[in-house]
């Protein structure tokens, strides 16, 4: 099976889903590729029931953020929510909302881990393999890891490194005083 389509599996239980995130963190590529993106999407998801997701994309014209597209689409999500999983919970709604799209993004960034992750398999780097396109997680909070905390100032950064030392990850402080991500 392919790792496009292996990785747009999302009809598991959770301990197929875990099995599957196993297998696909193998495909997970760190190098760059390509130029600069031209254009960059933007990805979240809401619940607005139980068994409701609704995501939603905005694409922005880059390095100028100008904004080209948005798209919302609604799907059902037959996954509950259970920590370390939550890809396979908001994956089928962005893949809803991206088949809406007139513009094709060369980048993604996602409210979500990378290989940031406990299985090194977050929302962004499975959804990067599901579109087979180069994918930024950008989370709240810490799932694995070591932080290296930044300064309290606008810019500040440290890395997120796992059990062995390597950079698995950035910690970013964005606005000077506030919680980094």
């Amino acid at each position: 099976m392919s790792a496009t389509r292996d990785a747009r599996r999302f009809d598991v239980s959770p301990a197929e889903a875990i099995a599957l995130q196993k297998r696909l963190r193998r495909l997970v590529s760190r190098r760059r590729r390509g130029g600069d993106p031209a254009l960059v999407a933007g990805a979240d998801v809401h619940f607005p029931a139980r068994d409701r997701a609704l995501a939603a994309i905005a694409v922005l014209a880059f390095p100028g953020l100008e904004p080209v597209e948005t798209v919302t689409r609604e799907a059902p999500c037959t996954l509950p929510y259970i920590p370390g999983l939550l890809s396979f919970r908001e994956i089928p709604a962005i893949l809803a909302a991206w088949n809406d799209l007139s513009v094709q993004p060369d980048l993604v960034i996602c409210d979500g881990h990378g290989v940031a992750h406990p299985r090194g398999l977050g929302l962004a780097s499975h959804l990067g393999l599901a579109l087979d396109l180069p994918t930024i997680g950008c989370a709240k909070s810490r799932l694995c890891g070591r932080v290296e905390e930044p300064g309290d100032r606008r810019g500040d950064h440290g890395r997120v490194t796992d059990d062995r030392g390597q950079t698995i990850g950035w910690c970013l402080r964005t606005r000077d005083g506030v919680r980094p991500v």
